[in-house]
């Protein structure tokens, strides 16, 4: 066991060590030549215990320290102790990375992490495989000189990292990837790319085939309701299957409505990219919405508009309008006749907001957030009776991330509701 530290120990052997060379001083009448010859003696030796420690520190690689003596044994043996810690803590460290490494290796996607720079300072194999990454010849390159698309290096230099990139695999051109870059640490980032090839080749397929049936539905179901109208027309109105045949032409109506929303949202969603430049005529919508809420109130409600016509917003007409007219069609549909519904276009600090407020029968906090899901019905036989498809929300919500936006719901039980969204800042034009 090494002896700790002891400044009184050292204190006691250099008043020994002088006290020696002054006894042996006053025998020989020399008192202060010797007291020199002792404090050169102490010199000389402490500076070849220096002088070990540095050639062992710099030259000796041995992990023992050299065999010290006196005071300079502690300081030996305190830094082989200190030597062993380190070592000790190196250990956890590696075994820490090592863990590190494994963990990350075991990611379903690729992973590089990189510092202020951009540099790279570690990758996975996912990254080396959907990333065109070589480990460890890559370490230290920036990642946009090995990564070179356009979108990718436009996607660092804005330094927006809050929505994904999806790009093209540099290693495969028939490959998706969803990138994402997340700040942690000191400035450092750690990229994520997933492939999302068949994610999307699912949703295309999905897409496909919801557009397909819902346009080989129509042509069948305008035969079926020529035919029941022909047939209505026909029999006398006492008729006991006139009732029957009622039925069948309002859900056939239904099932037609259901197939044209289906084939509006099919196409919303092909519809990535819409021109953003184009000016809507506000004047020319705000009418033809107000013409058609009074046509579906059929003046069994109380419908009022409060509009700014200085207000413009900037993007696809169709489809803001197709949001607009859903959402007060539902209004009307989920109020009580006699009831109010109130339409706002008007200017806010944010953009421009367009409100619909009704005086039906409200919506529980648990179903608010499930209403923009296709077929999500809050009550399935109000639906049926109203004629409902439970497409009109999810309609809404495509159209609104198109246009920067998204749907804001406002509820009571039993008080009505009311449903709004912002056009950003960015995308209107005020009338001067």
């Amino acid at each position: 066991m090494y002896e700790s530290y002891s400044g009184y120990r050292l204190l006691t052997r250099l008043i020994v060590y002088f006290l020696i060379f002054g006894v042996i001083g006053i025998i020989f009448q020399e008192v202060i030549l010797l007291l020199f010859i002792g404090a050169i003696g102490i010199l000389v030796w402490n500076y070849r215990q220096l002088s070990r420690l540095n050639y062992w520190l710099w030259v000796d690689r041995r992990l023992t320290p050299p065999q010290g003596s006196g005071t300079w044994e502690g300081v030996f043996n305190g830094i082989y102790r200190l030597q062993g810690k380190n070592r000790r803590r190196i250990g956890q460290l590696a075994a820490l990375l090592a863990r590190f490494r494994q963990g990350a290796e075991a990611l379903p996607d690729a992973a590089v992490v990189l510092d202020s720079e951009l540099s790279i300072l570690w990758c996975n194999k996912l990254a080396q495989l959907n990333l065109g990454l070589v480990w460890p010849q890559d370490n230290g390159q920036r990642i946009d000189n090995l990564i070179r698309h356009p979108d990718f290096i436009a996607y660092l230099r804005k330094a927006n990292f809050g929505d994904p990139l999806e790009l093209a695999s540099p290693v495969s051109e028939q490959r998706l990837l969803e990138i994402r870059l997340i700040s942690y640490g000191d400035r450092q980032l750690l990229l994520i790319a997933r492939d999302i090839t068949r994610i999307r080749n699912l949703e295309g397929m999905r897409k496909e085939f919801v557009a397909n049936v819902s346009h080989e539905l129509k042509t069948p179901l305008t035969v079926i309701q020529g035919y029941l109208e022909m047939m209505q027309e026909t029999m006398p109105a006492d008729d006991f299957n006139q009732r029957s045949l009622s039925l069948m032409s309002q859900q056939s109506e239904r099932m037609k409505s259901m197939v044209e929303q289906l084939l509006v949202l099919s196409k919303i969603e092909d519809a990535t990219e819409i021109d953003l430049q184009n000016t809507v005529n506000i004047k020319a919508l705000l009418t033809s919405l107000e013409e058609e809420a009074q046509a579906l109130a059929r003046g069994e409600y109380t419908v009022t508009f409060d509009s700014d016509l200085d207000v413009e917003p900037h993007g696809n007409e169709l489809q803001l309008r197709s949001a607009c007219i859903n959402l007060i069609s539902n209004a009307i549909r989920y109020t009580e006749p006699g009831g109010s519904v109130h339409v706002s276009w008007k200017k806010v600090p944010t953009g421009a907001e367009f409100s619909v407020t009704d005086t039906g029968l409200g919506i529980e906090p648990q179903h608010i957030a499930r209403l923009t899901e296709r077929f999500y019905r809050v009550d399935d036989a109000r639906s049926r009776q109203t004629g409902g498809t439970g497409l009109g929300l999810s309609i809404v919500k495509h159209a609104l991330s198109h246009h920067h936006s998204e749907l804001k719901v406002e509820s009571e039980r039993g008080k009505g509701s009311r449903f709004s969204f912002v056009i950003p800042q960015h995308l209107i034009e005020l009338k001067h």
